[in-house]
């Protein structure tokens, strides 16, 4: 089969398209022949040599698809030769054929065209796993999600103005903003010109948010902590801003707040917290309200998986909203 191949660690430049073995289905497995994958920051990162996939993982880039399953392995119920699915992967997406535990499959929502349904496993996981699993998000809460215009951001903001939270972003363009105000977002921040820390303490008379999502890291470790309100709780899902930073405890401390961060990749496939447990819990919170279209998946752009070169230069660039799809083929 065709996938994406790296030449070696470095920049967009390394990736090419060219032949590798097919996939061999094990047990609880299934292959699924690839509509779309969708390119994502850990992607970038694994392209560059700073994240390698977990043990035993695809070399493949790639963190989710969407795709017609065509083998099924040993011990696998619930999913048959022919079904329409998109699946949450530790690797490979970048590619004609996937393997992938069956527990870490999803259905088409209906009313989803399938390689749109690629942009949908790794931002739903995400967001729910961190905002309403992790930091239990509730009606009422005020909620700051970074890079609102990202995959993530765009699913964190959908998410939880559903949920009934005061939703505030940053993004870095007015256009951007506009669109996270479209999505539901009552307050949006220019992080090119304005401290989000100050806005959100002028639009919260001083209280903060109850929760923050972020991706940036080291760089806005502290000022998160400052935009806290007393009880807030920081979930940190991204490096974009560095890996080292001072936490000021006694700060923490007098907040009454909290820190987390946490990979999705690295979660092992089944057992507490696994892959399996999110995804089963998407399905039966998330998946009805995205079948409704009161949650969608949002496109910016599909381009085809020779092409991933380019696709790589948009995502670092910032260029997108949404995600940016690629399809099999040249």
């Amino acid at each position: 089969m065709r996938a994406v191949i790296a030449s070696g660690p470095g920049g967009p430049e390394v990736l090419g398209w060219g032949e590798v073995p097919d996939p061999e289905v094990g047990p609880g497995e299934v292959v699924v022949d690839v509509a779309a994958t969708a390119v994502n920051r850990a992607d970038l990162l694994q392209r560059a040599g700073n994240y390698p996939p977990p043990r035993g993982a695809s070399e493949v880039l790639g963190l989710e698809c969407s795709g017609i399953v065509s083998e099924v392995g040993e011990g696998v119920t619930g999913w048959r030769v022919g079904d329409e699915v998109c699946a949450l992967l530790s690797g490979g997406g970048y590619a004609e054929r996937v393997a992938v535990p069956a527990g870490q499959l999803l259905p088409r929502p209906a009313g989803v065209e399938l390689a749109t349904a690629a942009a949908l496993p790794e931002v739903t996981c995400t967001v729910w796993s961190n905002v309403f699993q992790l930091a239990g998000l509730r009606r009422g809460d005020a909620f700051l999600v970074h890079g609102g215009s990202s995959g993530i951001g765009t699913m964190a903001i959908q998410l939880a103005v559903r949920a009934g939270a005061q939703v505030f972003t940053t993004a870095g363009s007015a256009a951007k903003l506009e669109f996270c105000r479209e999505l539901g977002a009552e307050v949006g921040i220019n992080y090119r010109d304005e401290d989000f820390v100050e806005r959100v303490r002028e639009e919260t008379d001083g209280a903060g948010v109850d929760v923050v999502l972020d991706n940036m890291g080291a760089q806005y470790l502290a000022r998160n902590v400052e935009a806290l309100a007393v009880g807030g709780r920081l979930v940190v899902i991204g490096m974009q801003g560095g890996t080292r930073a001072e936490l000021d405890i006694a700060r923490l401390l007098a907040k009454r707040a909290s820190v987390a961060a946490t990979a999705l990749r690295s979660r092992p496939a089944t057992g507490p917290g696994g892959k399996a447990d999110i995804i089963a819990a998407v399905r039966a919170e998330v998946w009805p309200d995205v079948e409704r279209g009161v949650v969608r998946p949002i496109v910016d752009r599909r381009l085809p998986m020779s092409r991933a070169a380019e696709a790589h230069r948009v995502v670092e660039a910032s260029e997108h909203i949404g995600k940016v799809l690629l399809l099999p083929g040249s």
